[in-house]
Order: C-alpha cells, then sequence, then structure tokens
C-alpha cells in the first residue's frame, strides 16, 4: 500500500490555521484574503509566491507508459547491436533516432519522477527541485560533447555555443504558453529576475569581451590567433565559478524568501508543515533504494540516448555537405531533447515551475556549465594527444568571432525584457523569436567553417 507523501502535522479540531485557508494568490493553501495585504506590506509580491501541486494521477511506483518507451528504446538498440552492419546506414540512422528518442523521453520521466520524490522528501521549493532535474538533464549534451571532442574538436565548440542559441529560442516561445494574468503576462519567479538576469548580464560581457578580444587579434595580425589549452581552462574554470556561485545565491534567496513570508504571516511549524505538503499531496513517498534506481536510470538513459542521436546526426549529415555551423545546429536539438521533453512533461501536468527552471536553465546552464565543461574537454584532450588533430588549436575564424559576439545581443536582450516588471508578454516573446531567428539565420548562413577547416597559425 502507497503511502502518499504529505506527513505534515495535523492540527487539532476546531482549530483553524493559515494553512487551512486557500488563496492562491498568497501562495498558501487556505491562506484569508488580508493574508496577500500582509504580504505586501513586507515587501513580498503574493503573485510570485503560488505554490504548485506536484504530481498528477494515480500515485504509483513507476508510471507504466514511460517504463513501456525505457523497454522499447533498450530492444530497439540492443536489435541494433545485434545486427550491427548488416543494416544498410540510412535504416541503421534512422533507427537510431527512433531509439534514441524513446530512451531519452523515458529519461527524462524518470528525473522528474525522481526529483518531485526527492522534493518530497527534503520538502524542496518546485523550482529548486525543477533545477536540480534540469541540471542532470544536461547529461546528453556532456555525452554528445565528450564524443564531439575526439572527432572534431571544433564541431564540439560550435555545438556548445549553438545550443545556448536553440535555448534562447525555445524560452522565448515556451514564454507564450505560461499562463497570464489578466494584463496578458507571468510574473517570473524571484531567481530568474534577480540572480538569473546577474548571469545574463555575466553570459553577455563575457561574451562580448572574449569576441571584441579575438577580433582585434585577428584584424591586426597579432602573433596570438588561437586558444591555446591555458586560455581554454582559465576561461573554463571562469564559467564554472561564476555558476556555482549563481547557485549558491539561488538556493540562499529562496530560503530568505521563505523565512520572509512566515515572519510577516506568523506561520507556526505546523503551518510551514502543511503549506510544504500541500506541494507533494499526490506524490508517491518512495524509499531512498526506489529513488536511487530511478535517477540511474535517469542518467542511464539521457548518457545512452544521447548517444544514440548523436550517432544518427553523425550518420545522417556526414554525406549530405551541410555546412558546421548547420551541423551543429541539428546536433545541438539532438543533445537537447532530453530538456526539451522534461520541459513538456512538467507544463503539461501544470508544473509550471519546473517547467521554466528547465527552459530558463537552458539557457543558463549551457552557458556556465556545458559550454565550460567544452572548453576543458578540448583542453585536455588538446594536452594529451598534443595538438594532432587538424582543427586544433582553435583559431580565431570569423565564425567563432561570431558565436561569442552574438552572445551579447542574445543576453542582453533577455536581461532588458526580463526588468520590465519581470515579465514576458506576447510582444516581448515576438521581439526575441525574431532576434534568435535572426542570429541563427545568420550564424547558419555566413557563420559556416569549411569542412575540416585548418586553424591558423600561432599560439
Amino acid at each position: 500500500m502507497t503511502e502518499p507523501a504529505g506527513d505534515a502535522p495535523t492540527p487539532s479540531p476546531g482549530r483553524e490555521t493559515i494553512a487551512d485557508r486557500a488563496s492562491a494568490h498568497a501562495g498558501l493553501p487556505g491562506a484569508p484574503a488580508h493574508a496577500e495585504g500582509v504580504l505586501r506590506g513586507a515587501g513580498i509580491d503574493p503573485d510570485r509566491l503560488s505554490i504548485q501541486r506536484l504530481g498528477r494521477g494515480p500515485v504509483r511506483a513507476v508510471a507504466p507508459a514511460w517504463a513501456a518507451r525505457l523497454a522499447g528504446g533498450c530492444l530497439l538498440w540492443a536489435g541494433l547491436l545485434a545486427l550491427g552492419d548488416r543494416l544498410p546506414a540510412p535504416v541503421a540512422a534512422g533507427a537510431n533516432l527512433v531509439a534514441g528518442l524513446l530512451v531519452l523521453q523515458a529519461a527524462c520521466d524518470a528525473f522528474v519522477t525522481a526529483t518531485e520524490r526527492l522534493a518530497a522528501r527534503r520538502r524542496w521549493d518546485h523550482y529548486v527541485a525543477g533545477t536540480v532535474a534540469e541540471i542532470l538533464a544536461t547529461l546528453p549534451e556532456f555525452t554528445v560533447i565528450a564524443f564531439l571532442v575526439t572527432v572534431s574538436p571544433l564541431t564540439a565548440f560550435v555545438t556548445a555555443l549553438i545550443t545556448i542559441y536553440v535555448n534562447a529560442m525555445v524560452f522565448s516561445i515556451y514564454s507564450y504558453f505560461l499562463p497570464k494574468d489578466r494584463r496578458g503576462r507571468f510574473l517570473m519567479p524571484e531567481p530568474i529576475t534577480s540572480a538569473g538576469t546577474q548571469l545574463l548580464i555575466a553570459g553577455a560581457a563575457i561574451g562580448l569581451i572574449v569576441g571584441l578580444v579575438m577580433l582585434a587579434f585577428a584584424a591586426t595580425g597579432h602573433p596570438k590567433q588561437v586558444f591555446a589549452p591555458p586560455d581554454l581552462l582559465g576561461l573554463g574554470t571562469i564559467l564554472l565559478a561564476i555558476f556555482a556561485v549563481y547557485l549558491t545565491k539561488l538556493l540562499r534567496g529562496y530560503a530568505s524568501e521563505e523565512d520572509a513570508v512566515r515572519t510577516a504571516l506568523e506561520l507556526s511549524d505546523a503551518d510551514v508543515a502543511r503549506r510544504r505538503a500541500q506541494v507533494y499531496r499526490e506524490v508517491h513517498r518512495s524509499p531512498a533504494w526506489l529513488l536511487s534506481g530511478l535517477f540511474a536510470i535517469g542518467v542511464g538513459g539521457a548518457l545512452l540516448g544521447g548517444h544514440l542521436v548523436s550517432a544518427f546526426a553523425e550518420t545522417a549529415l556526414s554525406g549530405l555537405g551541410l555546412n558546421g555551423t548547420l551541423t551543429a545546429l541539428v546536433l545541438a536539438a539532438s543533445a537537447g531533447m532530453s530538456e526539451y521533453v522534461i520541459l513538456w512533461h512538467a507544463h503539461r501536468r501544470q508544473e509550471y515551475g519546473i517547467a521554466l527552471a528547465n527552459a530558463f536553465g537552458g539557457i543558463t546552464q549551457v552557458m556556465f556549465l556545458v559550454l565550460p565543461f567544452t572548453l576543458l574537454a578540448i583542453a585536455g584532450y588538446e594536452l594529451l594527444t598534443g595538438a594532432a588533430h587538424p582543427e586544433l588549436p582553435l583559431a580565431f575564424t570569423m565564425p567563432n568571432v561570431l558565436l561569442l559576439l552574438f552572445l551579447f545581443p542574445t543576453f542582453f536582450v533577455l536581461a532588458e525584457l526580463l526588468e520590465e516588471n519581470h515579465t514576458l508578454g506576447i510582444l516581448d516573446t515576438t521581439i526575441l523569436v525574431a532576434i534568435f531567428g535572426l542570429l541563427l539565420l545568420l550564424l547558419v548562413t555566413y557563420g559556416a567553417h569549411p569542412p575540416n577547416g585548418s586553424p591558423a597559425a600561432g599560439g
């Protein structure tokens, strides 16, 4: 018999607490009408405190739908291994794609399920739960990047950067589907409009600085014309350090907000426990071993699915004569499939906190997690192989300069629109889609690397 989540203390009969009375605006199950005024008087916007209930439908240990998809994908993969090279290349490529997408979707569901149940045990905020799932969902990108570095370091570098632009487009489109208030806008969570905006500013500045330095060196004939391993190691370390501070501020910000709400409304320990319990009323209570198993399925499925999708992309693109940037665009969309599936499933379940964490994290976490991993991987590969690869060291070519310089308008526009009342309306979404679409078109059309292009000399 499954024990439902929400084992918070139950108040004694006849005692009505704030947590018993309903008001979504205050973010408290059952809060009275005056609670909103109390929160506003304390400087807290109650419209940004809504708590979404995690988990939908019957409480089950493992959902049969995604388990069936996982089994189907693994069986198809096993068939591919058994048949080996006997399948025609187009058939093998298509089968790799189907198997990869099936496994990735199952892995995403496993991540969401495991994150919900871990959050229920820890009483995490649903946005924090979504952030954890988003970080884990970058495993397919790591898989694709690690594979590409040994084959084409330049393609790996371009793929990481192109993924930022693709995810920015996804975020701008998803913003349109968020539930809107009577003014046609969606109030963004505080972490996005504070720490998240600061992260966008940092990304814009770093892209502009590095791109301008590369452009100046290339235009003036400076002896420095390539990224040496120390350059990649230094830049990657800086990006990771910023990301670590961002996560720290994110978690502390939520803790501070929770303390402010508790103080303003004079909530008792029982009220706080019941408030958190409302989030997880429909989430299965799972033991630690089952949680570990779900996360293991998610990790393994993400790695396997990412590898299968990257194998499809490599086979499909090798004989089509596509330019390097367009190839990277297809690889980026394929590698990010797991995040998009998590986004869709979370939104369909009305878990807007998890969905929004994935949409926004797809931009910031690729910039400050996937990109530095790529830089460190390229540097490590170059040091181990002695720059024997024809694409190493990475040169200050015009496509590379454009990829970095375009980070500035991408992050600048996002930061400016998020600052405007901390919302995204239909006009904001239209502007974002138009700008990111133009940037992607310019990069694909004019930012193409020649096949196996040789880097410029110099270090």
